[in-house]
């Protein structure tokens, strides 16, 4: 069945622990003020009944001024400042970041308004219950999910955000062409993301393994701190068929 949004329209086109150097420049090229009034879990359980409530989508209008353009769902978006540097360099498109800890979002939504963008919104939410009352199918035209949480115990495993039916959900909701890009610093997470995207039939890997480098050209707040430590980073871009 399909979800009951409203369809957007688009074109056709194909925190873990701080880990920083802190005296090294960061790359984002963006000045953003405003903190948080209290400190923000780092772990959040999303299979907690508070988390099961889908996202109301937003007013797409009122947020986004083109609405006509391409959209780009990144999941798990964090701080945020990986989107906004990216809407920044690519007004082309439009920029949707999903996230599960309500004050990041908030802050995210603050620093896009001052920055006066009006191609990226954050919206609060878990991902796994939201996705289909988000969007229309082939409403996306491209997916990042970025250093998701690797809740390490076998006993937790189903917390981890890429779960089959997730999968399922992003192969209604892409375009045929689409890219996915996955990233993590944990080998076992990487390729259990990679395992089951492939183990449905309309994602493929069309390089026959990882990357050695991030096509996007903007690191996450998290893969900027590996980097600055040389810690491997697992990187794969697959392909909605």
């Amino acid at each position: 069945m399909e979800p009951d949004v409203q369809r957007i329209g688009h074109s056709s086109v194909a925190q873990p622990a701080d880990c920083s150097s802190r005296s090294a420049p960061q790359p984002w090229g963006i000045r953003l003020q405003q903190g948080l009034s209290h400190r923000v879990r780092q772990h959040v359980n999303p299979l907690q009944v508070q988390y099961q409530q889908p996202a109301s989508p937003p007013h797409w209008e009122r947020v986004y001024r083109r609405l006509a353009q391409p959209f780009h769902l990144d999941i798990g978006t964090g701080s945020g400042r990986f989107l906004l540097r990216i809407a920044q360099e690519q007004p082309e498109w439009n920029f949707l970041g999903v996230e599960i800890r309500q004050p990041l979002v908030e802050r995210a939504n603050r620093w896009r308004d001052e920055l006066g963008l009006d191609n990226v919104h954050f919206l609060f939410g878990n991902i796994n219950v939201s996705l289909r009352h988000l969007f229309a199918p082939g409403d996306l035209s491209r997916v990042t999910l970025q250093f998701p949480d690797p809740w390490f115990k076998k006993r937790h495993h189903k917390r981890r955000v890429v779960q089959p039916q997730l999968v399922a959900d992003l192969a209604l909701l892409l375009r045929p062409g689409s890219p996915v890009f996955l990233q993590s610093d944990v080998k076992e997470v990487a390729e259990e993301m990679v395992g089951r995207f492939l183990e449905h039939p309309q994602f493929w890997d069309p390089y026959a393994g990882p990357l050695d480098h991030n096509p996007l050209g903007i690191p996450t707040q998290r893969e900027w701190h590996c980097q600055q430590l040389g810690l491997p980073i697992y990187r794969y871009w697959l392909e909605r068929r």
